[in-house]
């Protein structure tokens, strides 16, 4: 391997990192809010935490998705 494949590798792994660390933050960001709208307005259902869960793991995706793309 060369010194350039090295660097680009640790660029990935940098990267991957990232996402990783951004998906649990988001993800538990979306089930705190959708435990809270639960709790207070929709009388203590769960779709409002999975439903939250969601869609930040959604945006944690799509942020790794153009970050991960941008190397190319």
């Amino acid at each position: 391997m060369t010194s350039h494949d090295n660097i680009f590798e640790e660029k990935i792994c940098k990267r991957l990192d990232h996402c990783v660390s951004d998906v649990v933050i988001k993800g538990c960001g979306g089930v705190i809010i959708g435990s809270a709208v639960s709790f207070l307005i929709l009388k203590r259902r769960a779709w409002p935490v999975w439903l939250g869960a969601g869609f930040g793991m959604g945006i944690a995706y799509r942020t790794c998705e153009k970050d991960l793309n941008s190397l190319k």
